[in-house]
């Protein structure tokens, strides 16, 4: 990429009130932005921040942040519109790409897009991803045997895509030069560790302070809520049993069998669900079978009965009446029509 064209008409140190000295800064960090169709503001806003910050605070230019695009604009997934300052075919191996994706991300990235990633990660080019960007990583053949993550609402249609692929729950993975993250704030993080592993913790402290982020969480988080805090909570028998769920959706084990492997009983395993995520553990499982549901039928071609038999329903009388109960509207309409319910935690009757 240009840098000398890019820099000529911006300043990438503001001016700032607040100040941390840094010694020894390293030569500016080119981070480019590369900017697919309907990618999340949030995600590219979280992630730029920080070096903006990490600039004003210490009054160098530690970073340079650039969006790179294979058209002059793109539009975000919220419907605005970002111009692009440069080609992707002007990037240099010398620069940092992070994916930017958003929703409907398996074909986001256009052939032509395709073609100039691959020649980038060929000449030896540093590849990374924020929020489902993961997606076209993997379609270049770049996330075998690696470390890496996307946003938990595309997981589910990543598997089916992509099979031999295992994604992590955490907010963020860095895997060597491989940077991936599930997004929104989670892309805030992933900045502070790396500018912690550039400049130290004291100042990635101090950035994050800058943000209004508060102390950077490490990319051991889960992404969701529910066993984030159940994790935070060290209940090692809610998050076991939370695990086992999720690795036995469509084969569903009874209460008794997943208390067995967390070392409880299902009279404990029930009260330790109630005390500390408000629902039952039969409601929290049929919850994740049915969100389950929701993703292959919201982001796969699969055949509803194929969903239901995945999802670990018997008959697909069953599945339609459970999943309308959490949903507000039938399996039938998922991906044809806007869904009109919510994914709060309702009781769903067996």
């Amino acid at each position: 990429m240009d840098t000398e064209r890019m820099t000529s008409y911006r300043s990438f140190v503001p001016k700032s009130a607040a100040y941390f000295a840094v010694k020894d800064a390293l030569p500016p960090r080119d981070i480019c932005f590369l900017l697919l169709p309907r990618f999340t503001m949030l995600a590219l806003s979280s992630a730029i921040e920080p070096l903006r910050v990490a600039n004003q605070l210490s009054q160098h230019e530690l970073y340079r942040w650039h969006t790179v695009a294979d058209t002059s604009a793109v539009a975000s997934s919220c419907g605005v519109e970002l111009n692009a300052q440069s080609c992707l075919h002007d990037l240099k191996t010398t620069d940092q790409l992070l994916v930017c994706s958003g929703t409907d991300p398996h074909k986001a990235a256009s052939e032509q897009t395709m073609q100039a990633l691959r020649k980038f990660s060929r000449m030896g080019g540093k590849l990374g991803a924020l929020c489902t960007g993961a997606f076209t990583l993997a379609r270049l053949g770049l996330l075998q045997d690696r470390r890496f993550t996307l946003h938990w609402e595309n997981q589910t249609s990543f598997r089916e895509i992509f099979p031999d692929l295992a994604s992590s729950e955490k907010i963020f993975e860095i895997d060597g030069p491989l940077m991936t993250c599930g997004g929104g704030h989670a892309a805030t993080d992933m900045m502070l560790a790396l500018i912690s592993r550039d400049y130290g913790k004291a100042f990635a402290q101090a950035v994050g302070d800058m943000c209004l982020h508060g102390a950077a969480r490490p990319p051991g988080t889960p992404q969701k809520t529910s066993f984030a805090f159940a994790n935070n909570a060290r209940n090692r028998h809610v998050t076991t049993a939370i695990e086992i769920m999720k690795r036995n959706l469509e084969n569903p084990l009874c209460l008794d069998e997943i208390a067995r492997e967390c070392g409880c009983s299902r009279r404990q395993l029930e009260r330790m669900f109630k005390k500390l995520l408000r629902i039952s553990p039969a409601k929290y499982y049929r919850n994740l079978r049915l969100d389950f549901a929701h993703s292959l039928l919201a982001e796969t071609n699969m055949q509803l009965l194929d969903v239901a038999v995945a999802a670990g329903f018997s008959s697909r009388t069953q599945f339609s009446r459970c999943f309308s109960e959490r949903f507000g509207t039938s399996p039938s309409r998922i991906g044809t029509s806007p869904c009109a319910g919510n994914s709060t935690n309702r009781e769903i009757k067996k």
